[in-house]
């Protein structure tokens, strides 16, 4: 008997709440997280709406939502808690990621390592 397997990626209930927003506003079936090469710290976040995922994406249920993961990102993203944050300067999506290692000043990139998987 296997053991039932972690999720990829969590979300506030915050994130949740926004994603369910944007998603009733854009009318999009799937919000599809990712990340890609670029910026000074070597990658960075990505976030696109999706139709349907793709046949190898990683689809994560939580709060009342599901979401998507491309999956050459996946390794990058395991573990990772998505937030909403509502500050006076800004309200933005953020990353918990603890395969993060290092960013760039203006936060916009990060430095990643795969999760190392324990079997």
């Amino acid at each position: 008997m296997s053991r039932p397997r972690p999720k990829a990626l969590t979300l506030t209930e915050a994130a949740a709440e926004r994603v369910k927003a944007l998603m009733a506003d854009k009318g999009a079936g799937y919000l599809r997280l990712g990340v890609k090469n670029g910026g000074c710290a070597g990658m960075e976040y990505v976030m696109d709406y999706v139709e349907e995922p793709d046949g190898l994406d990683e689809r994560v249920a939580d709060q009342g939502v599901e979401i998507v993961i491309d999956a050459k990102s996946l390794l990058f993203l395991l573990g990772t808690q998505l937030d909403y944050e509502i500050t006076p300067l800004h309200a933005k999506f953020v990353f918990r990621n603890p395969n993060e290692s290092d960013a760039c000043g203006c936060g916009e990139s990060v430095t990643l390592t795969p999760a190392k998987l324990e079997i």
